[in-house]
C-alpha cells in the first residue's frame, strides 16, 4: 500500500466514519432518555434513502401510509384508554381532542408528500419532505409501540426493538421493492489533489454533519425541552419528580432519532446503493461506534465511529471478504475491558 492509496482509504473512512457517528449519538441519544437499544435506527436511514428516491421518480413513498396507520392506531389506543377510564363528562369532547391530536398532523403531512410527490419539486424540495415524513414517524412509533412499556426491563425493550426492525424490514420490501437506489449528489464538483479525488458530496457530508451537531448542542444547553431530554436521561425518576413528562421526552428522543436516521440516509444515497435490508448492517456499525461510547458518551461514540468507519475502509482492502467480520470483532475486545472496568448491577438499582 503507498500513500496515494492510503490517503483514499483515509478519506472515504472518515466519511463513512461521520454518517456512523450521526447514527450511533442517536442511539446514545435514545437509550440514555428511554432505555431502549433502538436496533431499527437502521431502517430509519434506509428509509429516508429509499423515499428520497421514490419522490425523484414521482411516486408516493410507502412510509406514507405507515405514518397514517401509525397515527390511526395511536388514535385508537387513546381512545380506548379514555373508554375505559370511566368518566362519562366530557367524554365526547376528550375523544375528539384526542383524534384531532393524533390524526391532524400525520394526515397533513401525508396529504402534502402525496400531493408533492408527482409534481417532482427540486431536490432541496423533495429532501425536506423526505425529512419531514420519516421525522413524522419517531414519535407515533414510540407512542404505539414503546409507550406502555416504558418502565419494562431493558432486556423486553431489546426484544420488542428486535421485532419492530424485522417487521419495518418487511415492509420496506413491499413499500419500495428488492431493487436497489441511488439518489443524485447535492453537489457534483470534484477537486483533484494528487492521487486523491475529493467530491463536493464528502464536503457536504462533513458541513451537514457540523451543522446537525450545533443545533443539537444548541437545542440541548438553550431550549426548555432539551434540558428536559438531558434532565430525563440524567435520572428519568428524579425528571417525573420534578415535572418532566418522561412520555413526552421519549416521543422527542425518536423524533430527533428519526430525523438523524433520515439525514444519514439523505447524505449517503448518492454515495451508495440502498436497498430496502441496507439499513441493518449500516445501524449495526453505528451500534458498534455506540458501544464503544458505553451508550453514554457522546464524544466517545463519534470517535469510536470514526473507528469503526477506517477499520472498515482498510479492512476492504486487506481483507474485502471479511470486513464486516473485523468490524464486528473488534466490538468484543470493547466488551471485555467494559466487563473489567464496570461492576456489574442490577437494573432495579438504577
Amino acid at each position: 500500500m503507498d500513500s496515494s492509496i492510503a490517503a483514499i482509504l483515509l478519506l472515504d473512512g472518515l466519511t463513512n466514519g461521520i454518517v456512523y457517528g450521526l447514527i450511533a449519538i442517536a442511539l446514545v441519544l435514545v437509550f440514555a432518555v428511554t432505555r431502549i437499544l433502538f436496533i431499527p435506527q437502521g431502517e430509519f436511514v434506509a428509509f429516508g434513502a429509499l423515499t428520497l428516491a421514490m419522490l425523484q421518480q414521482g411516486m408516493v413513498p410507502g412510509p406514507v401510509w405507515l405514518l397514517l396507520l401509525l397515527a390511526v392506531c395511536a388514535t385508537g389506543m387513546q381512545v380506548a384508554a379514555l373508554l375505559r377510564s370511566g368518566q362519562t363528562a366530557g367524554i365526547a369532547r376528550c375523544i375528539s381532542r384526542c383524534i384531532a391530536k393524533n390524526l391532524f398532523v400525520p394526515v397533513l403531512i401525508a396529504a402534502l408528500v402525496a400531493w408533492a410527490a408527482p409534481q417532482q419539486f427540486a431536490l432541496p424540495v423533495q429532501v425536506a419532505l423526505t425529512l419531514l415524513l420519516i421525522t413524522a414517524l419517531g414519535p407515533l412509533m414510540y407512542q404505539v409501540v414503546y409507550e406502555s412499556l416504558a418502565d419494562a426491563s431493558v432486556l423486553v425493550l431489546l426484544i420488542v426493538s428486535v421485532g419492530i426492525h424485522l417487521a419495518m424490514t418487511g415492509l420496506g420490501l413491499v413499500f419500495f421493492g428488492a431493487e436497489g437506489f441511488r439518489t443524485p449528489a447535492f453537489w457534483d464538483s470534484r477537486w483533484s489533489f494528487g492521487a486523491v479525488t475529493l467530491s463536493a458530496q464528502t464536503i457536504v457530508v462533513v458541513l451537514a454533519a457540523l451543522a446537525l451537531l450545533v443545533a443539537l448542542w444548541l437545542f440541548s444547553g438553550r431550549t426548555l425541552y432539551g434540558k428536559a431530554l438531558r434532565a430525563t436521561a440524567v435520572n428519568r425518576l428524579g425528571a417525573r419528580l420534578m415535572g418532566i413528562s418522561t412520555t413526552l421526552a421519549g416521543k422527542l428522543s425518536f423524533a430527533v432519532a428519526a430525523f438523524i436516521g433520515a439525514l444519514s440516509g439523505v447524505l449517503i444515497g448518492p454515495m451508495s446503493t440502498i436497498f430496502y435490508d441496507s439499513g441493518f448492517l449500516i445501524g449495526l456499525k453505528g451500534f458498534v461506534a455506540a458501544t464503544i461510547g458505553g451508550l453514554a458518551s457522546f464524544p466517545l461514540a463519534a470517535c469510536g465511529a470514526v473507528f469503526v468507519g477506517l477499520l472498515e475502509s482498510f479492512s476492504s482492502f486487506w481483507a474485502s471478504d471479511y470486513k464486516e467480520v473485523i468490524v464486528f470483532m473488534s466490538l468484543l475486545p470493547v466488551l471485555l475491558w467494559r466487563s473489567f472496568v464496570a461492576p456489574a448491577h442490577d437494573e432495579d438499582e438504577e
